[in-house]
């Protein structure tokens, strides 16, 4: 039965999608992650409804011996747990082979931000990016949103501009798994956000008179998708990097997220209030950025305390550039 595991994999998904709202992306990384597991199976004369424990545990020595990442042996181990939990529910099979088996964790690493002084560089700089004013107001509209919301780009993206309607203080956001949250908007987002309704509408209006259907999204493309790919973005956010004299290496998307963040968390907001923001299920996803603060603080300690100064002089170290 060669297709068998093939089959395995079709029906989790499918059941993911229906039941439990899973987003594409989580669908697409599940399918990739399954799929190398089902081909290194056949290559050893192996099926995913046979497979034993030990099967498994091999696959995973085989990942490492590959030199992959901690985190995506777990992201794989992850899946394949997934899948069986499935498979043993819905009586696929008499017991669960992967239940027992404990992952490599994830390395735990600081997420990577912004400065306040950064941030504005980059909104500066999408005001004047662009081949034209609507591209312009585009860009500036995508850049305000995403540091004043801390969406994740996919929401972004696929902000439905309904959404937007009637100058809302709140946006409403579909996240992972279907769930729902509100955020506010500064007032320089909502600005931005009415000057991009503006030209997006006029723009509508003449497609329509060529006979094209409305899109029901806030930045439309004419793409499959039918609205602004996560990664044209994700090469707009490095072109605006360039322009703000921003190095490209620190710049993605998801550091304007924790960029946000972070700042909040810097000016006082309480953390179960940023929880709610990003969309976190756990606060302790979110406690991360007070680890990312406590690491600022204690730089900045380092480098401009007198004594850290005094101590660097006498050392023959070099002050830093804003020392008197």
């Amino acid at each position: 039965m060669p297709d068998t595991g093939r089959r395995w994999i079709s029906t989790f998904l499918e059941a993911q999608a229906a039941e439990l709202g899973a987003a594409q992306n989580t669908l697409q990384a599940y399918a990739r992650d399954l799929a190398d597991f089902d081909t290194w199976l056949t290559s050893q004369a192996l099926d995913i409804p046979r497979a034993t424990q030990q099967d498994i545990e091999n696959y995973l020595i085989h990942c490492d011996a590959q030199g992959l990442a901690r985190s995506t042996r777990a992201r794989r181990l992850s899946a394949i747990k997934q899948l069986y939990r499935f498979a043993f529910d819905d009586r696929l099979r008499e017991d669960n082979p992967a239940i027992r088996i404990k992952g490599p964790g994830r390395d735990r690493k600081l997420p990577k931000t912004l400065s306040e002084e950064e941030v504005d560089r980059l909104l500066a700089a999408a005001c004047s990016h662009g081949r034209s004013d609507a591209e312009r107001a585009r860009n500036t509209c995508l850049m305000e949103l995403l540091y004043a919301t801390g969406m994740r780009v996919s929401e972004l993206v696929a902000l439905p501009v309904a959404a937007a309607r009637g100058d809302p203080q709140m946006l409403l956001i579909k996240g992972k798994g279907g769930k729902e949250r509100m955020v506010p908007l500064s007032p320089d987002a909502r600005d931005r956000l009415a000057e991009w309704l503006t030209i997006r509408d006029a723009a509508q209006d003449k497609a329509r008179e060529k006979g094209r259907a409305p899109s029901p999204f806030l930045f439309p493309s004419t793409g499959k998708a039918g609205h602004l790919t996560r990664h044209r973005f994700y090469t707009l956010i490095k072109e605006l990097s360039v322009d703000a004299g921003v190095s490209p290496a620190k710049v993605t998307p998801h550091t304007l997220r924790h960029a946000f963040a972070t700042h909040l968390l810097a000016n006082g907001a309480d953390l179960r209030a940023i929880q709610t923001l990003l969309g976190h299920a756990d606060v302790a996803t979110t406690e991360i950025y007070t680890h990312v603060l406590e690491e600022r603080l204690r730089d900045l300690v380092q480098q401009h305390h007198p004594l850290a100064v005094a101590a660097r002089r006498k050392s023959g170290g070099t002050p830093p550039p804003d020392d008197p």
